[in-house]
């Protein structure tokens, strides 16, 4: 019987499942997230590996059952349902400035426009764009609809050595998670990873972030 092979590097929850990587199953603690609340923010700790367990978390959502097979989740999911997901990431290239980042989010919401199969007209602003596809989203699937946000510090850290560009960033991000405070008729579940050193200032944004959890996940 071939040895199977450590994850290293890999953040695909498809491919560890497929390609038969060793895996230390997470679905335990994603179901509990679930299933004790609706809306959190991952900060630790270090390679706990958070971008795969948003990947997991998205799988899971998609009702991607066959990647299940043999873990905890298997016997205690609905599979019948499936939710529309919709997924931002930042980890993909250093963005220089604030009108940069803006750019980046719109084209992450037509792309999840594009993935969802639906079309926003109504609004190209950000806050008007993301409400409005959470909206149609759920109106086109009949389901209420999943967020998922990863590496959403890396615009902050990569420009940590000049403040006014990461308050600048801070900023543009915290509209992001007004929309989803607001939008929470249309939400079932949203989770995103914001780290401690990347700190939320304590008074302006704290009606942006008041509905979200903050998740120090246990190391295995």
């Amino acid at each position: 019987m071939p040895r199977r092979h450590l994850p290293i590097s890999i953040q695909t929850f498809r491919e560890i499942r497929e390609d038969d990587y060793y895996y230390v199953d997470k679905t335990g603690f994603a179901l509990r997230l679930i299933e004790e609340g609706k809306a959190y923010f991952l900060s630790r700790p270090r390679r706990f590996g958070k971008s795969l367990f948003i990947d997991t978390l998205a799988e899971l959502f998609e009702g991607n059952a066959a990647l299940f097979q043999g873990l905890e989740a298997e016997q205690r999911w609905d599979w019948s349902r499936r939710y529309p997901v919709i997924r931002l990431s930042f980890g993909g290239g250093v963005i220089q400035n604030r009108a940069e980042l803006d750019r980046r989010i719109l084209a992450l919401l037509y792309n999840n426009q594009e993935a969802l199969g639906v079309t926003c007209r109504d609004a190209t602003d950000i806050v008007g764009c993301f409400s409005e596809l959470i909206a149609r989203a759920h109106a086109a699937t009949g389901e209420r609809v999943v967020v998922l946000i990863d590496d959403c510090d890396q615009p902050i850290q990569d420009h940590l050595t000049d403040p006014a560009i990461a308050k600048a960033m801070r900023d543009g991000l915290l509209k992001l998670y007004s929309v989803i405070k607001d939008a929470d008729a249309h939400i079932h579940f949203a989770c995103h990873h914001w780290p401690r050193r990347a700190r939320l200032p304590a008074k302006a944004a704290s009606s942006q972030v008041s509905h979200l959890t903050g998740i120090a996940a246990p190391a295995e």
